[in-house]
């Protein structure tokens, strides 16, 4: 229920400006709610005089049975020079992971694609899950903001009610995902690892709890949509199917730049500080067990011999050895590389959580005990300092006989 205090309310119109569903309307002064509006909370959220404001209350069952669907958010990245626009993989991992949530619960899919008017890679949504696509167009929805996504997000999610409605746990995820949340008081699990339907129809969230130590499985039985974010790379990308195609609903969003309250000024790139782990096919990964930063000489040297990624565990990050951009593990990356090799790594399960989706795990350790064998595909017992360096040399020894 909106609740509007008249005697506070000033009819400065910053409600009626930036209302995404042009719901809002002063009159004599004082503002007034049209029967379009959605609950999104924009206006609760501009209002100076806090004039406005918002009563929710656990939903009835009868309530509940009204959200239909399951929705995603097409997160997007630059290509061909920022020419286009294109899917993040999380989104392509979501979209398989949600062809299944949503035949067991005969709904349909749909992906939230807020754009700033270039073209965007609808094919490729279609061609993995997606039933529909709901696309907004604003000039301020690029690059990302926390206030412009979520009041479109916010908007577009209370007003085509879906039933689960699932983000990837990217930084702009875990931005996103809680301030939509809050906004329109519904429930959200993060970082989930996986995610069931159970007899009542109901989005089973689990995710790791307790440092890794217990899987904590939760659920949203008072408020919907039920609300989830997954980390990239804990779902494969399922084939896609050229011949899919679906509709694309369009919205013209009411969107003020007064709403955004912040301003990307530059960005930097990064070069030479690793990055991009949570897409590399090969990983050669240190561990606390190499004893200095020096050692990790010898595994970039096999990373760039296998071309490969260099990564590390939470150990060396802390130490300061690789920068936060390359740890692989629960508080860093999660990666699912077609080659991981672990060296001087134990296999801590807050590390394990992050590469066990590796298509293929080698692991080098001299403590024949350490946990990471239990997962390794290929595990050798001895000091990296002879086996890293031999195999190298027997790399580049087949390199030579191939060529």
């Amino acid at each position: 229920m909106l609740i509007i205090d008249t005697k506070a309310c000033t009819g400065c119109k910053l409600c009626e400006k930036n209302c995404p569903f042009s719901a809002m309307v002063v009159v004599n002064e004082k503002a007034q709610a049209k029967d379009n509006c959605t609950l999104c909370g924009a206006c609760m959220n501009v209002c100076s005089v806090h004039a406005i404001t918002i009563e929710r209350t656990a939903a009835s069952p009868e309530e509940l049975a009204k959200f239909k669907g399951v929705f995603i958010w097409a997160e997007l990245d630059e290509a061909d020079g920022g020419e286009r626009l294109v899917p993040k993989k999380v989104v392509l991992e979501l979209l398989t992971e949600a062809k299944r949530l949503a035949g067991t619960l005969g709904e349909e899919i749909k992906v939230l694609l807020p754009t700033d008017g270039r073209p965007v890679d609808t094919d490729i949504l279609f061609a993995h899950g997606a039933d529909a696509i709901v696309r907004f167009e604003n000039k301020l929805l690029w690059p990302y903001s926390t206030d412009a996504y979520t009041t479109v997000i916010s908007a577009m999610v209370a007003a085509k009610k879906p039933s689960i409605f699932l983000l990837g746990a990217t930084p702009n995820g875990r931005d996103l995902a809680p301030r939509v949340g809050a906004r329109l008081k519904l429930g959200l699990t993060a970082d989930c690892t996986m995610l069931e339907i159970n007899a009542d129809k109901q989005l089973v969230q689990t995710r790791p709890a307790f440092g890794g130590n217990i899987m904590a499985s939760i659920l949203t039985p008072f408020s919907r949509p039920q609300m989830a974010t997954v980390r990239p790379n804990v779902f494969s990308v399922g084939v896609p199917d050229a011949a899919r195609k679906g509709p694309i609903e369009d919205f013209a969003v009411t969107l003020q730049r007064g709403v955004v309250r912040t301003r990307i000024l530059e960005v930097e790139k990064l070069v030479g500080q690793g990055g991009g782990i949570d897409t590399a096919r090969i990983i050669v990964a240190g561990g606390h067990g190499l004893k200095s930063a020096a050692s990790l000489a010898m595994l970039r040297e096999l990373a760039a011999e296998l071309g490969g990624t260099l990564a590390g565990s939470r150990a060396i990050v802390e130490a300061g050895w690789i920068p936060h951009t390359l740890q692989v593990g629960q508080s860093g990356i999660t990666v699912s590389p077609d080659l991981y090799i672990a060296v001087g790594i134990s296999g801590a399960v807050q590390h394990i959580v992050g590469m066990s989706g590796a298509r293929t795990i080698i692991a080098i350790n001299n403590d024949p005990e350490a946990p990471i064998f239990k997962v390794a595909d290929v595990g050798i017992v001895g000091d990296a300092f002879e086996v890293v360096p031999a195999l190298i040399r027997e790399i580049r020894e087949a390199k030579k006989k191939a060529a």
